[in-house]
């Protein structure tokens, strides 16, 4: 087994699914293979690397879980990986309706390579935040970022910190006040395993090695709690940086997103 194939492996076993502790209001539930969360910004289903159906019951699953999130008038994203089974999964979602968003790249990283010093540009400062306002102020960069109202983010990060403050560690990137780029860690309980999320960053500040510095502090954080490896879904334009400090390409995934609004 090389080293690639026994971090896709690890990952498999113990980062699908979803943290043991939901934030207040979210409900976790089982579908034959699938774990099928409820009261999120958006629903989300997840299974593990073979559903163990195929043809006409996979359809019949897929509708399913469609015709679900439809009587909630609600979207859902089903999380798919670039080395699930069956192979024409991704084929039967598209059949049902689910429309892919943008591939990313699932890397993996060993937390103790990446707890490096933070380097930051003169001014800029990183600080750990818990107070609702900093949500806030971190949902409204992430608007800017992204061109689009991302305020479901501001309550997100306050219920998750609300349920299980120890299991998420958010931090920002500050000059004169104004939050630059923001990122969290979210340790995963009885695995060997954190995820890194977030990293946004304003335009103007790009390139000049916040994001690194945000994957360090992280990582120290990480290894302070024992985690073993950090674990990102990155974007194209992350996942460069990521190779660089020593993240392992293990896998793709890709939403597929069934919504009301599509019909």
């Amino acid at each position: 087994m090389t080293e690639i194939d026994g971090l896709l492996a690890a990952y498999d076993e113990q980062m699908r699914g979803a943290p043991p502790n939901p934030p207040s209001g979210v409900t976790y539930e089982q579908d034959g293979p699938l774990l099928r969360i409820v009261g999120q910004y958006r629903g989300l289903v997840t299974g593990p690397r073979d559903v163990g159906v195929r043809g006409g019951e996979l359809d019949r699953l897929i509708a399913r879980q469609r015709d679900y999130f439809a009587a909630r008038g609600e979207a859902v994203e089903w999380k798919t990986r670039g080395h699930d089974q069956p192979s024409d999964l991704t084929d039967r979602l598209q059949a049902a309706g689910f429309v892919p968003e943008e591939q990313e790249t699932v890397l993996i990283g060993r937390a103790k390579e990446m707890a490096t010093s933070p380097v930051l540009p003169d001014g800029v400062s990183l600080r750990r935040v818990t107070a609702d306002a900093d949500m806030h102020r971190i949902a409204a960069m992430e608007s800017t970022v992204w061109g689009r109202d991302m305020s479901w983010l501001g309550d997100d990060l306050i219920a998750r910190l609300s349920a299980v403050p120890d299991e998420i560690a958010v931090m920002v990137a500050e000059a004169d006040g104004e939050v630059l780029s923001a990122a969290w860690l979210v340790f995963r309980a009885g695995t060997q395993f954190a995820g890194l999320w977030g990293g946004s960053t304003l335009s103007v500040w790009r390139g000049r090695g916040i994001y690194r510095a945000l994957v360090a502090a992280r990582a120290g954080l990480a290894v302070d709690r024992g985690v073993r490896f950090l674990q990102v879904d990155a974007s194209d334009d992350s996942a460069p940086i990521l190779r660089r400090l020593g993240f392992h390409a293990v896998t793709t995934t890709t939403p597929y997103v069934w919504s009301p609004s599509q019909f």
